[in-house]
């Protein structure tokens, strides 16, 4: 510090010395009943028979990109609603959700527990984030009575972490299911 006329030190450097350490997250807006995005890849209507593979309780292989264009996957609860779209849930901070927030783009692998050579494989694109974390927290709470999860210590569990839940559009769909 140096001193100044009034007395007072002033600061030495510029003005508004850069903060040290890692930038302050951006503040985000909870986009929960965001309109969908424009330009999107129009949605894929899914056959009766993949329909009904999706609403029994397998897990998906969720596959989304890095920054640096690294692949990655993980495996996740997921729900097919009624509009054909699928909700995926996670806690925060997790790799895949930080994927899915820069870039919305996520293939799907869902198998069938008892017989893995059964699958339907997606690509989506992120249409509705919900991060607002009651509504997250809601959302996991309900995966977790649709996987047969719903002790209350676990569901007491999922009311204290901070949550994030992804509504993805269906842009593409096979399957392998030997019954086409």
């Amino acid at each position: 510090m140096v001193g100044n006329p009034g007395g007072e030190p002033r600061p030495r450097g510029p003005a508004h010395p850069r903060p040290r350490g890692p930038a302050p997250a951006p503040q985000r807006v909870s986009l929960y009943h965001r309109a969908v995005p424009p330009g999107l890849p129009p949605p894929v209507r899914l056959p009766e028979r993949i329909r009904a593979f999706l609403e029994r309780p397998h897990v998906a292989s969720v596959g989304t990109t890095g920054a640096d264009g690294t692949p990655h996957q993980a495996i996740a609860w997921y729900r097919l609603e009624r509009d054909g779209r699928i909700l995926l849930n996670s806690r925060s901070p997790r790799r895949w959700p930080a994927d899915l927030l820069r870039d919305g783009r996520v293939s799907l692998a869902v198998l069938d527990g008892a017989d893995p050579m059964r699958w339907v494989g997606m690509a989506g694109v992120v249409e509705t984030v919900i991060d607002d974390v009651e509504a997250a927290r809601d959302d996991i709470c309900a995966l977790a009575v649709r996987y047969d999860d719903a002790d209350p210590a676990t569901l007491a569990a999922f009311r204290t972490q901070p949550r994030i839940s992804f509504r993805v559009r269906i842009t593409a769909a096979h399957d392998h299911l030997g019954d086409a």
